[in-house]
């Protein structure tokens, strides 16, 4: 999962930071546009933001490893606590909502109600 950046030291090859975060900028509107896109499956949108939380994972290891520290590994670690406790809650309203409607729909969650 970590990539090694490396300095133009001992003629190894460096992948720059700014590919990097070009690749989790990509994630990111991948997951956005699934989301903007898809209404209908509520799965499928659970999906799409837990790959915008990988993305901002992603963007803070990188610059973790490209500053030589590590509190953004650290972050990185909250974060995908946060991404598991949303995707339990996101998968128990998906059970009810299920239970309820017997179909998977954004718009079956607005009788839920309480």
């Amino acid at each position: 999962m970590f990539i090694y950046i490396f300095n133009f030291v001992n003629n190894r090859e460096m992948v720059s930071l700014i590919a990097c975060l070009n690749f989790s900028s990509v994630l990111f509107i991948l997951g956005l546009v699934g989301i903007i896109w898809n209404k209908r499956n509520l799965l499928v949108m659970i999906l799409c933001i837990e790959l915008m939380f990988f993305s901002i994972c992603l963007n803070f290891i990188f610059f973790s490893i490209y500053t030589y520290n590590i509190v953004g590994q650290i972050l990185a670690l909250f974060v995908i606590t946060t991404a598991a406790s949303e995707t339990a809650i996101g998968l128990s309203l998906l059970i009810i909502s299920y239970r309820l409607s017997n179909k998977l729909s954004y718009h079956s969650l607005i009788s839920l109600r309480g």
